[in-house]
């Protein structure tokens, strides 16, 4: 897919709009403005809420692959300082494991050449591993086949519904962002073993 910004940048024009255009043009995500957390609670005043800081404002406001920097500056001008999410479960599906334990994994997955999409580093202190979409789905299974189904592992899957917030979202930063190189995610089989070694591991100590 192709992205061109073009033109000279018009007043309002942001940094930020920039980022999500090339989310949307370059790596074909979708984007959704979302809430946002502070003091550790969700902005959008649910005292309850399930997804602090990672749930759409409104799901109509979404705005798809492909879009332009006049549609993403046009989206987000109605909802100033909203957090960006992508859609999980389309064009990658995310394997959800502790800070420190992902940043360890990352490490030796890239030591050990194998292929990897994009991670985040979230508010929360997790990392978000970006794998091919139906990971989630075959998590279960693969944990089986790997024979790490009844260890005690802080690891899960986040598949079709779920969303996770991206930069320039506050307090969320790439630990590998996207590029040409990472944009394709890789099959979770690929990543899983290290990633519930250094889980389980890290679960031990």
């Amino acid at each position: 897919m192709g992205f061109t910004i073009g033109g000279t940048r018009r007043r309002g024009r942001t940094t930020e709009c920039t980022e999500m255009a090339e989310y949307t043009g370059l790596w074909g995500w979708d984007v959704v403005p979302g809430a946002r957390t502070s003091g550790g609670r969700c902005t959008c005043g649910a005292g309850s809420c399930a997804s602090p800081g990672a749930h759409p404002l409104d799901p109509c406001q979404e705005v798809p692959a492909g879009s332009t920097l006049d549609d993403v500056t046009k989206a987000w001008s109605d909802v100033p300082g909203a957090a960006v999410l992508l859609p999980v479960g389309r064009t990658f599906d995310v394997i959800d494991v502790a800070r420190v334990a992902g940043g360890h994994a990352l490490v030796r997955l890239e030591r050990m050449g194998l292929p990897l999409g994009p991670v985040l580093a979230t508010a929360s202190g997790r990392a978000h591993f970006f794998v091919a979409p139906g990971a989630a789905a075959e998590l279960p299974e693969l944990l089986y086949r790997m024979g790490w189904d009844d260890a005690d592992l802080d690891l899960r899957g986040l598949g079709p519904g779920a969303h996770v917030a991206v930069p320039p979202s506050e307090l969320v930063r790439w630990l590998r962002p996207p590029s040409l190189d990472t944009a394709r995610p890789p099959q979770a089989r690929l990543l899983l073993g290290t990633l519930a070694y250094i889980a389980h591991r890290s679960a031990a100590a």
